[in-house]
């Protein structure tokens, strides 16, 4: 048939590379939230035989995949997922803590609302590994051999379990890209801003309760126990704001939406 006889409407579709679909493949796994930001990667090899594809197929779409930004090489060799913009956001977001803690306070009145959402999205979608890895974070965390050193660490820990858990790419990526202020924002409130058996007690018992209620799939109550263990957090953070020397804007009640995010 003559070209001038074609439907115009329609295009030729060129052929796809088998690098294509690879780099296709791992961009829908990162999307899915199945490879989550900070994840390695397996090797070339690996890859290759578990995609039954050439290594020379994997190689090409990774580099395709890091010109993107999506991973990056890892010192000693491997690739890991990135968060996008990770490292710009975070520094600016940091030295805005650093300026006022009013922004700190504001920072963990923001935070509290999305976990409030992962709790109840891990209790809702979370896989038996996922809800296993999030028990298992606890365990770690309970340990009566556990140093103290490692409370903010193990704390930290936890709360992205339960974000992993919730199965949401975007939530993980957002907490990806505040993960150094986010590390930074634990110890402060584990070492600093609230200390004594007392508060750690308080905190592990608010900790079990939300293991607890998200292993049962109790979605609701799951969201009621991250909003009451983030209330414990925000109200640390307010007691120390009305004693800090240099004078606030006054505040309403502790961030009411968080109890309306646990009752939806």
């Amino acid at each position: 048939m003559p070209k001038t006889a074609l439907d115009p409407r329609f295009h030729e579709i060129s052929r796809e590379r088998v690098a294509d679909r690879v780099a296709q493949e791992l961009l829908r796994l990162i999307a899915a939230g199945e490879l989550v930001p900070g994840e390695r990667l397996p090797g070339e090899r690996h890859l290759a035989e578990m995609m039954n594809v050439s290594r020379v197929s994997i190689r090409t779409a990774l580099q395709h995949l890091k010109s993107r930004g999506f991973i990056a090489a890892v010192q000693g060799g491997g690739t890991r997922v990135l968060a996008a913009a990770a490292s710009d956001c975070t520094s600016a977001l940091a030295h805005l803590v650093q300026v006022d803690r009013q922004n700190l306070y504001d920072l963990a009145e923001i935070r509290a609302g999305l976990e409030v959402w992962a709790a109840r999205r891990a209790a809702e979608r979370g896989t038996e590994k996922q809800i296993a890895e999030i028990e298992g974070a606890f365990a770690t965390m309970s340990s009566p051999c556990r140093p103290a050193s490692f409370k903010a660490r193990d704390d930290l820990r936890l709360h992205l379990a339960v974000g992993k858990a919730s199965g949401s790419a975007v939530y993980m990526h957002l907490m990806s890209i505040l993960s150094d202020i986010l590390e930074e924002m634990f110890a402060y409130h584990r070492y600093t801003l609230q200390i004594g058996p007392t508060y750690d007690q308080l905190l592990m018992n608010q900790h079990r309760a939300i293991c607890d209620t998200i292993q049962a799939r109790d979605a609701e109550a799951a969201a009621q126990a991250m909003a009451t263990h983030l209330q414990t957090v925000l109200s640390s953070y307010q007691s120390t704001q009305e004693t800090e020397t240099v004078p606030k804007a006054p505040r309403a009640e502790i961030n009411p939406n968080i109890q309306k995010l646990a009752g939806r």
